[in-house]
């Protein structure tokens, strides 16, 4: 097996999400000290910038999947140019989001069902959360790029760098330590917007000066109405696919919310801690998306193949093994978080329900990976939809209320859409046709391609 190629790019990937997550951890234990209700105002806040991320996501994995194809086919002024303009498509969003951040914040607060004091206390933090993922956005085309061209310590040493700044001003400015100015639950927020924009400006002068030399990365793309139509279809449908996970999340957090500030506090330390599962998921869901499409790029569709599942069986393993940890050691790992009874039990119970059953979230990340790498984007926005709207959504309902079963209702359904969602993605890898992979191309196919191609498989 190819089990140390896998290992050289999952390993600094699993290390930048675990910067990631691990700043979000600290952060919400740094910010729990100021009560449950300021946990519940960040596990909100995090549901919808989770939300608006999902939305415009799909640009940085189009970059990375394409980018990825290109560098297997030795192509990489093409990378280039479709790199400048999803960065172009960044800019947009851009401004969709401050407007949102603006005029919107305390509506989204209320949609979530959260009391007037909730909003109060809320509304400014996360405005603060919606500037700051203006550089989220750019940051993710930046690391599609770096990772589509095999380079993941660049996207780790910027996220461990910007984390490590946006701890050191949670803890300032939420308290006013070492000199700096008590400024409570916003200071929190500035300290996510600093630190993501030191993430974003280190990730833009690497790509812009340190690799300009080797990829002319600085040449301005025009206008090039085929590739912006490829790289704007392929981003909407692998940002909606994202969003519409997301979206039911939301659903999800909003059946939560409604059981009441305890209940929702839980929720949200328990997401916090399993978000170390989702961590190597994730990191391994990248690799497979990297080395399925170089290998594409390279001509080589069944070798493609066998890397994807050699991914995801080197990734199941880590799931499994972090998966024991946790259900070992919920208790203790809650009670960093808190010391409320009534939150720290019923956490602990959703941990150690999901200790095990986080290996569909797992095959799911590795197989949408796989698939991102050939370019199966419709199928995923199909399975995404499908599934979270017909099982998930449905199933929490009944399963939180008509049944009684509340948050650990909740979870079962949770894992329950996983699993149907992880199931489909790994039968479709393997029911493609894998022989006939191709690269993805803004050009359609003409009458010629056709003929060549049935020759070929005539031939």
């Amino acid at each position: 097996m190819n089990w140390k190629k896998i290992l050289l790019l999952a390993i600094p990937s699993i290390a930048s999400f675990a910067a990631m997550t691990a700043t979000g951890t600290i952060n919400l234990i740094m910010v729990g000290q100021l009560g449950a209700l300021a946990i519940a105002i960040v596990g909100v806040s995090n549901i919808i910038m989770y939300n608006v991320w999902a939305l415009f996501s799909g640009i940085g994995h189009t970059v990375n999947y394409l980018v990825a194809q290109n560098f297997g086919s030795n192509n990489m002024k093409k990378g280039v140019e479709r790199t400048q303009l999803a960065l172009y498509f960044c800019l947009a969003a851009s401004v969709l989001i401050t407007l949102t951040g603006l005029f919107a914040s305390g509506s989204l607060l209320s949609l979530m069902g959260a009391s007037t004091e909730f909003i109060k206390q809320g509304e400014s933090y996360l405005t603060i959360r919606f500037f700051a993922m203006i550089f989220s956005i750019f940051t993710f085309a930046f690391h599609g790029f770096f990772r589509g061209i095999g380079d993941a310590k660049t996207p780790m040493a910027t996220s461990i760098i910007g984390n490590i700044i946006m701890i050191f001003f949670t803890y300032t400015l939420t308290y006013g330590n070492l000199g700096f100015p008590e400024i409570g639950l916003a200071g929190a927020g500035w300290a996510v917007f600093i630190g993501e924009g030191i993430i974003m400006l280190t990730s833009a002068f690497v790509y812009f000066f340190q690799l300009h030399k080797k990829y002319n990365t600085r040449s301005m793309a025009g206008w090039n109405r085929t590739e912006s139509k490829l790289i704007f279809t392929e981003s909407s449908k692998l940002g909606i696919e994202e969003f519409s996970k997301s979206i039911a999340m939301f659903v999800f957090t909003m059946f939560v919310t409604r059981l009441g500030t305890n209940a929702l506090a839980a929720n949200e330390i328990a997401l916090s801690v399993m978000s170390f599962g989702f961590m190597p998921a994730f990191a391994f869901g990248a690799t497979a998306t990297i080395l399925v499409g170089q290998e594409v790029g390279r001509a080589n569709p069944l070798g493609a193949r066998r890397l994807g599942t050699e991914t995801a069986i080197l990734g199941s393993i880590f799931i499994l093994l972090l998966g024991l940890l946790e259900f070992i050691f919920a208790e203790p790992i809650i009670n960093m978080y808190t010391t409320d009874p009534n939150v720290s039990h019923l956490a602990a119970t959703l941990i150690k329900i999901s200790a095990f059953w986080q290996i569909f979230d797992a095959l799911f990340n590795f197989y949408a990976g796989g698939l991102r790498g050939i370019g199966d984007t419709s199928f995923l926005l199909k399975a995404s939809v499908l599934t979270g709207w017909f099982v998930f959504i449905p199933l929490t309902y009944v399963f939180t209320f008509i049944l009684g079963l509340k948050s650990i209702g909740a979870w079962i359904a949770l894992y329950t859409f996983l699993m149907v969602l992880g199931a489909t993605l790994m039968i479709r890898f393997y029911r493609t046709d894998w022989a006939n992979i191709e690269m993805k191309s803004g050009e359609e196919p003409t009458a010629a391609d056709h003929q060549e191609k049935s020759m070929e498989t005539i031939g």
